[in-house]
């Protein structure tokens, strides 16, 4: 039998691979890992509870309450979106993948979370654009492109509202405060 475990704030690859390293070391085989979720062995609550210390020790958290569960799994619908740039409809791509109604689901996030999912996403994406700023040689356009804006004046807009400066500012203020995903709330 398999056990699933729902991790709070495991956001990107680098989450997954220090994860797997800390459940391998105690040896430990994993089915699956994503973002959000490992599934392993079913084992003893002695083992589990090594567990739910190794995942504590590395910042993360291991989610038991349904709700907690869903938020978690539609911000990792979210940062999946952004970074493989998927282009369909957000609620109707949420709905699909959780199997419930995107109101119920929106309802819940923002209760839970204190924003809306849609400006939870455009944190996310502010956060993507600070990092290919300070990063990369992409002008304004290549970069709102790349984050499924239909201009660069909609994403410098929507930039300025979330940082208080302009991208120009940001990136030649060389003074990156950058959030990680889990931290943007």
């Amino acid at each position: 039998m398999k056990k699933h475990l729902y991790i709070k704030n495991m956001v990107c690859d680098r989450c997954k691979s220090t994860l797997k390293n800390e459940i391998e070391k105690l040896g430990i085989n994993i089915h699956r890992l994503e973002l959000g979720e490992i599934v392993i062995d079913e084992v003893e609550s002695s083992v589990l509870a090594q567990i739910e210390n190794a995942i504590k020790v590395n910042g993360f958290e291991l989610v038991k309450e349904e709700s907690d569960l869903l938020i978690e799994q539609v911000k990792a619908i979210l940062i999946e979106r952004l970074d493989k740039g998927i282009d369909t409809n957000l609620s109707e791509e949420i709905a699909l993948k959780l199997h419930k109604d995107y109101s119920w689901v929106s309802k819940l996030f923002s209760k839970k979370m204190g924003m809306t999912i849609e400006k939870f996403f455009i944190h996310l994406k502010i956060e993507k654009a600070k990092e290919y700023l300070q990063l990369s040689d992409l002008n304004f356009s290549e970069i709102a492109y790349s984050l499924d804006y239909k201009s660069s004046s909609h994403l410098a807009k929507q930039f300025k509202s979330v940082t208080g400066m302009s991208m120009s500012e940001y990136k030649n203020s060389k003074q990156w405060n950058r959030k990680d995903f889990d931290k943007i709330i």
